[in-house]
């Protein structure tokens, strides 16, 4: 079994919700409208109070109130909303799926860090959308959930692998050893099947190694570094060594250096559990995740 395998067994159990499949399409459509969108979302309830108030969080800091899905649509922009309800998608999708090696808490936790961790960074670089970038790396682990569902044997055999060996060999080391392939060849895999933005699909397929990016390689090395900084969060340290290194190729291609991990460390350290609680409705301990 390959990697594209895995996702085509798993498609019947994980589908993209209509209200991103509508927003998705109307966006894609020239001739829609702010209104159009507006009206998909609010026929929604649940999609609706999270963008209010993801509109008036410390995300995007508007100097009024936020109260309607129009104006909130208009201010963040149609493509924002979409990735929004994306991701909002993404992790309802993986809601009910059996799991019993890791804590989805934990896991949502790691991923929101990286893409907040990310969307600062792509602040600093000023030369990337901040917005696709923090979608870019809230979903840079899904094809961990796809491995941990469908193979779970070999997946806790990797992560023993990696606890045995006192944490020299990476979770993508081992899931290659075992696998042959690792999970974010599975979640490049999953993001063309859901003919996600070919951005979206790099940052995902490619945070490993950052050189297999051909099209978007800054965003990538974006999510690259902001997931080995979340990790660095999320064990309370300011040392890179404490962590897998990041490849000094993220750093040429950012145009920026590892002065920017304690500030970065300390902005989504003071947002990330409002953040949350939009994203997910609730908080969640912190945890090792790759």
């Amino acid at each position: 079994m390959n990697a594209k395998d895995l996702v085509h067994d798993i498609q019947g159990l994980i589908t993209l919700p209509d209200v991103y499949l509508r927003i998705n399409q109307l966006v894609e459509d020239p001739e829609s409208s702010v209104s159009d969108i507006a009206d998909v979302v609010s026929r929604d309830p649940s999609f609706t109070i999270r963008l209010l108030g993801i509109a008036n969080s410390s995300l995007y800091h508007f100097s009024s109130k936020v109260d309607t899905v129009t104006r909130a649509v208009t201010i963040i922009g149609t493509a924002q909303v979409r990735n929004l309800a994306l991701s909002m998608s993404v992790s309802s999708s993986f809601e009910g799926m059996p799991n019993d090696l890791v804590s989805m808490s934990n896991f949502w936790r790691h991923s929101l860090l990286c893409a907040l961790v990310s969307r600062y960074l792509a602040v600093e670089t000023r030369r990337c959308d901040r917005d696709v970038v923090f979608t870019g790396g809230l979903l840079h682990d899904i094809g961990e959930l796809v491995i941990f569902n469908r193979c779970p044997a070999h997946a806790q055999e990797a992560l023993l692998m990696v606890l045995d060996s006192g944490e020299e060999v990476t979770v993508p080391q081992a899931e290659r050893e075992i696998l042959g392939f690792d999970h974010a060849d599975v979640g490049g895999e999953l993001a063309l099947s859901w003919n996600l933005p070919p951005v979206l699909t790099e940052c995902i397929a490619h945070h490993h190694d950052i050189q297999a990016a051909k099209r978007h390689p800054r965003e990538v090395a974006l999510v690259h570094i902001g997931n080995l900084v979340a990790q660095m969060a999320e064990i309370g340290t300011l040392d890179p060594d404490d962590v897998a290194p990041i490849d000094p190729r993220a750093w040429e291609i950012t145009g920026l250096d590892e002065s920017v991990i304690e500030p970065a460390i300390a902005a989504v350290t003071e947002e990330v559990a409002e953040v949350e609680r939009l994203f997910f409705g609730g908080g969640a301990a912190g945890g090792k995740s790759t």
